[in-house]
C-alpha cells in the first residue's frame, strides 16, 4: 500500500486530505458539541448535497458549470445555508432550534429535485454521498489545505472568545464580546469544513466525523484542551484506519471512517466502565 501511495497521485491526495480533515473536523466539532449544535452539521451537509446536485444538473444545461468543480457550488450552498440558519435563529429567538430542521428540510427537498433532474450522474452522486478515494483531485487537496489554514487561524486568534461563548453566552455578551459576528463566522467555517470533507467522508456522513470522536474524547478528558487533543487523536485514528480499510476492501471510505469512529467510541465507553468498576472496588476495599 505504501508503494501505491508513493506511485499514484489520487491516493496521495486522498490520504493527505484525510489526515488534514481528521484534525479540523473534530477540532471544530468540539465547539459544536459543547454548544449543543450537533444537528447543524447535518443540516449544512444536506444543503451542500443540494449544491452538488444543482451543480451536476447545471453542468448539463450551462457550459460554464460543465467545467466547474461541483465542490465549489456545494461549499457555496453550505455557506449560504449557514447564514440562513443564523438569520432564522435571530427571527425565532425563543425557538432558535427551529432554524435547523427548516434548513435541513430545504436542503433535502432541493437535493431531491436536482437529483431527479440530473441524468447520468448517479455514480458521481454516490461518490459525494459516501466519499471516494479515487475521486479526490489535487485541486480538492488544495481546497482542503486552504480551509484548514482558515480554521486553525480562526481558532488560534479567537479561542478565548469561542470558549466563553461555548460555556456562558451571557457572560460573553456582558464582557463585550461581539458574539453575533463570531457566531456568524463560526457557522461559515463549519460550512467550509463540511464542504472540504465531503470528498473523503461523504456528505451524509461528514457530521459523524465532527461529533463521534468528540463523544469519545469527552469520556476521557479532564479539561477542554485535553478534550481537544483526544478529539484530534480519535479523528486521525478513524481516518487512517478507515482509509486503509476502504483501500483494501474497495469500498466507500466514508462508511469505514464512521464505523471506525463508532468502534473507537465503544472501546472508550467499555474502558471507562471497566475503570469505574475498578475504582468502585478499590474504594470499597479501603472502606473495609
Amino acid at each position: 500500500m505504501i508503494n501505491d501511495i508513493l506511485s499514484y497521485e489520487f491516493l496521495q491526495n486522498a490520504f493527505l486530505s484525510g489526515l488534514i480533515i481528521g484534525v479540523i473536523a473534530p477540532l471544530l466539532g468540539l465547539f459544536i458539541v459543547v454548544r449543543r449544535l450537533s444537528l447543524i452539521a447535518d443540516a449544512l451537509s444536506h444543503v451542500a448535497l443540494a449544491g452538488i446536485a444543482g451543480s451536476l444538473y447545471l453542468s448539463q444545461q450551462v457550459l460554464f458549470f460543465a467545467a466547474l468543480n461541483p465542490v465549489y457550488l456545494g461549499i457555496a450552498s453550505a455557506v449560504g445555508g449557514s447564514l440562513l440558519i443564523e438569520k432564522l435563529r435571530g427571527a425565532y429567538r425563543h425557538y432558535e432550534e427551529l432554524a435547523i430542521p427548516v434548513i435541513l428540510s430545504a436542503g433535502i427537498g432541493l437535493g431531491a429535485i436536482f437529483i431527479s433532474l440530473s441524468k447520468g450522474y448517479g455514480s458521481d452522486l454516490i461518490g459525494y454521498l459516501f466519499g471516494s478515494v479515487s475521486a479526490v483531485s489535487r485541486q480538492d487537496l488544495f481546497v482542503v489545505i486552504i480551509i484548514a489554514i482558515i480554521v486553525i487561524t480562526y481558532i488560534r486568534f479567537l479561542y478565548k472568545e469561542l470558549f466563553a461563548l461555548s460555556f456562558d453566552g451571557e457572560y460573553a455578551k456582558v464582557s463585550g464580546i461581539n458574539s453575533r459576528y463570531i457566531q456568524m463566522v463560526f457557522m461559515i467555517i463549519v460550512a467550509l469544513v463540511i464542504g472540504a470533507s465531503m470528498r473523503i467522508v461523504g456528505i451524509l456522513l461528514v457530521s459523524s466525523l465532527m461529533t463521534i470522536p468528540v463523544a469519545a474524547a469527552i469520556q476521557l478528558a479532564k479539561s477542554f484542551k485535553s478534550a481537544m487533543i483526544y478529539s484530534i487523536i480519535f479523528g486521525e485514528l478513524a481516518v487512517i484506519i478507515g482509509l486503509v480499510s476502504a483501500y483494501y476492501l474497495d469500498i466507500a471510505p466514508g462508511g469505514t471512517i464512521v464505523v471506525t469512529s463508532i468502534v473507537i467510541l465503544l472501546v472508550v465507553l467499555a474502558w471507562k466502565k471497566i475503570q469505574g468498576g475498578r475504582n468502585a472496588r478499590t474504594v470499597k476495599g479501603e472502606l473495609v
